[in-house]
């Protein structure tokens, strides 16, 4: 009868040995990122949806009190059928408008020396005061413009025009975004942590802060600055129909995508607003064209006010803490990286690879790695100020009525 030798432990690595394989691992990991980045783009947004439908599908479950996998199918149905009558019904619309406003915008441009040599010989009376512009070379600033402008705007012609002739590619890609967000939801079972599990035995605890930390950020901005550009979009399409602005949707999809780019983003939207109502060459105020394009861009300004200190304080809450000239160099890079959707997640990645480097760097140099206390993760809230209201209306209806049943 053989004697059953006992296990022997596995013996543990030297810290040359797990410089090494930590080196070779970091190194694999980026030759496979380099070689095969053009699918990175996807795979973010696949994490991204999941990320934002696994709090929808655990509300379903706990409601419905349906298995989670069944809430989880029930969910799918219902985007990839909103998703496909989105494309169906607005799709072709968008695409077109967009590329009208950017050829509008291309002509326009073309006729900026003509509109600068009218503006040099008027002279402009407000009031008693009189002034005239032909002090300025405006020829040669008109020059300059259109030597930064035209080659952006044939960048985003020839981008929008690829978008529409490459619709096959863009319907195959979103079907594989969904079918990874499906897989990896699928499998959540309804836990929060399983989304993101790791484990190294020691750093428990910091990994349980990191997470916190991190959902704060994504929660923050991903829900929050979605339902701020959605309402952006809903307001200038409003406010541009109403004052009577030709491709007032493509006006409002660009407002809304210039959130994610600080001061340049705004910039571009006023220029080309400015543009489009100075050339459109009709408006049922029966304003001088200048003065009409004044008029939209004050208004357009006044709203961006607006949104910047009454809505995205109310629903992002508090501030990732990233400079937006930072987020303004970290866009840039990112766009050419990846492309729009470098742009979109270019805030929280930023605010994400500071909370890593802060960590870090007190890990080095031996300090309290969370010298303040843990911070609540924030509750965004939806509800809009007129929903609050009339909220608050009805509690105080409900106290009337009781207290007159009382008596």
């Amino acid at each position: 009868m053989s004697e059953i030798m006992p296990e022997r432990p596995s013996p543990k690595w030297g810290a040359t040995t797990k410089m090494v394989v930590g080196l070779t691992f970091i190194a694999v990991i980026a030759a496979l990122v380099i070689q095969f980045r053009g699918i990175i783009g996807p795979l973010l947004l696949a994490f991204i949806l999941t990320f934002l439908l696994h709090p929808v599908a655990g509300a379903l479950s706990r409601v419905s009190h349906l298995s989670w996998r069944a809430s989880v199918n029930l969910i799918f149905l219902l985007v990839v059928v909103i998703y496909l009558g989105t494309i169906t019904l607005t799709g072709l619309t968008v695409v077109q408008q967009l590329q009208s406003l950017i050829n509008f915008v291309r002509n326009a441009v073309t006729d900026l020396p003509n509109l600068a040599e009218n503006l040099s010989t008027q002279v402009y009376k407000i009031g008693p005061f009189e002034f005239s512009l032909a002090q300025f070379d405006l020829e040669a600033l008109s020059q300059q413009l259109i030597s930064i402008v035209q080659p952006l705007l044939g960048r985003m012609g020839s981008l929008i025009s690829s978008f529409a002739t490459s619709a096959a590619s863009v319907l195959a890609w979103s079907m594989f975004v969904l079918l990874i967000t499906y897989f990896i939801l699928a499998d959540a079972g309804g836990l929060q942590g399983r989304l993101v599990r790791i484990e190294i035995p020691g750093y428990e605890a910091d990994i349980r802060r990191l997470i916190l930390e991190l959902r704060r950020i994504w929660n923050a901005y991903l829900r929050g600055q979605l339902i701020i550009i959605l309402l952006v979009i809903i307001a200038y399409t409003i406010l541009m129909l109403i004052l009577g602005v030709h491709f007032a949707l493509g006006i409002a999809i660009l407002s809304g995508l210039a959130r994610f780019v600080p001061y340049v983003g705004p910039l571009t939207t006023a220029v080309v607003t400015f543009l489009v109502a100075l050339f459109q060459g009709d408006n049922y105020f029966g304003l001088l064209p200048y003065q009409y394009a004044i008029l939209v861009v004050a208004l357009a300004f006044t709203l961006d006010q607006v949104f910047d200190n009454i809505v995205q304080p109310r629903i992002l809450g508090e501030a990732l803490g990233i400079h937006p000239a930072a987020v303004l160099v970290a866009a840039i890079i990112a766009a050419n990286l990846l492309g729009i959707i470098g742009l979109v997640l270019t805030a929280p990645v930023l605010a994400t690879l500071r909370l890593l480097t802060l960590y870090l760097a007190r890990k080095l140099f031996d300090l309290d790695i969370w010298p303040e206390p843990v911070s609540r993760p924030v509750v965004t809230s939806y509800e809009l100020p007129l929903v609050r209201w009339l909220r608050r209306l009805r509690a105080w209806g409900r106290m009337v009525l009781k207290r007159s049943g009382g008596r």
